[in-house]
């Protein structure tokens, strides 16, 4: 009898060991025929906490940087099990589509209203960390609307991106799967995903509200450090650059370089400028009159960015001045076609020809 419960108690360790390890196993769907997975994956031999995504193109399994960004993997853990509250105990991302796709750039999930404008009713700080870059396919990375917006939604490179480091939450990478990643399209439905813990170290990371919490103050503290560094790298950057440039009471930074002793712009007035755009980073000019022909456009009238007009305004005829306009004067955490990186300081040497 003895010898039997032995027998007993082998077979069902068998069972529960042979169940534990298809757990971490992923298999083709073979109704599916899609053909985008190799069955094994051998990046789960490796402790870790990973992320399968269910996709209508295949699956994508994502390892997830939960040491380096706690607060980040722990919301979207959260949300993806439904322990946060705003998951109100089911799983958030479960039927969710991609609602933005762009070729030979990314994919884009995780918003409720399907149009990238929901969340999760919240929005929580960055955890931007020097070593995470935008370096390649399958960087899992937090969409945002500018610094510390981030919420439920969230993208996934098809090639490097290295303008949106510092920008956004790098917290995962692509283990397997990145063809099915080239090949969503927009509208692709998610599935399911289901959250993987590998070791006793992932096991025991905790991803419910009360933890959140915990670690959503070092996560604010961390990065409104990084943003006073940030600050002070750009001031040192304008300094070293323009060392006469003083910072307007509209928040730009500008200095005169020849007077002008005509007619004064005044809102309302059609203005003639020659101009020319640069980014402060690296130099790199974007736009210039001479490429084309002078700017005319209304004062006051937002016909352009708010950082240019209201130092327009402040200009006569025959002056030339150099501004250096920040991100939340100019084209913010969106950037402009593909040729202005997300939350960049422009710079333009102005020269106002006539006032009308």
């Amino acid at each position: 009898m003895k010898k039997m419960l032995v027998i007993i108690i082998a077979v069902i360790f068998m069972v529960i060991a042979a169940a534990t390890a298809a757990a971490i196993m992923i298999t083709n769907n073979p109704e599916r025929g899609d053909g985008k997975m190799s069955g094994k994956i051998e990046a789960l031999k490796e402790d870790g906490l990973y992320a399968s995504i269910d996709t209508d193109k295949g699956v994508i399994v994502v390892k997830l940087y939960y040491k380096e960004t706690p607060l980040t993997v722990c919301n979207f853990v959260g949300l993806a099990e439904g322990t946060l509250d705003a998951a109100k105990g089911k799983p958030f991302y479960n039927g969710l589509t991609f609602h933005r796709v762009i070729a030979d750039f990314m994919i884009q999930g995780g918003c409720p209203e399907g149009t990238g404008t929901g969340g999760p009713g919240y929005e929580f700080p960055d955890e931007i960390v020097d070593g995470l870059k935008h370096d390649g396919p399958g960087v899992l990375s937090m969409a945002n609307a500018g610094p510390s917006t981030n919420g439920s939604q969230f993208f996934i490179t098809h090639v490097e991106t290295p303008w949106l480091d510092g920008k956004h939450t790098v917290f995962g990478k692509v283990v397997e799967g990145q063809s099915v990643v080239n090949a969503i399209a927009q509208g692709d439905k998610i599935k399911t995903v289901t959250i993987i813990r590998v070791g006793e170290d992932a096991k025991s990371f905790k991803t419910d509200q009360k933890a959140f919490y915990s670690y959503l103050l070092p996560a604010k503290e961390k990065e409104a450090k990084r943003i006073e560094d940030a600050e002070k790298k750009i001031k040192s950057l304008i300094s070293s650059k323009y060392p006469p440039a003083k910072k307007d009471d509209d928040g730009v930074f500008f200095f005169i370089v020849k007077e002008g002793k005509g007619a004064k712009a005044e809102k309302g007035k059609k203005l003639k400028m020659k101009y020319k755009g640069s980014l402060l980073e690296n130099g790199k000019v974007f736009d210039d009159s001479d490429m084309h022909k002078p700017l005319e456009f209304v004062a006051g009238a937002q016909q352009v960015i708010s950082g240019f007009d209201s130092q327009a305004v402040k200009m006569k005829t025959g002056e030339k001045r150099i501004i250096i306009i920040p991100p939340a004067l100019a084209y913010g955490s969106a950037g402009a076609g593909g040729v202005i990186p997300p939350n960049a300081y422009l710079v333009f040497e102005l020269e106002l020809l006539e006032v009308k």
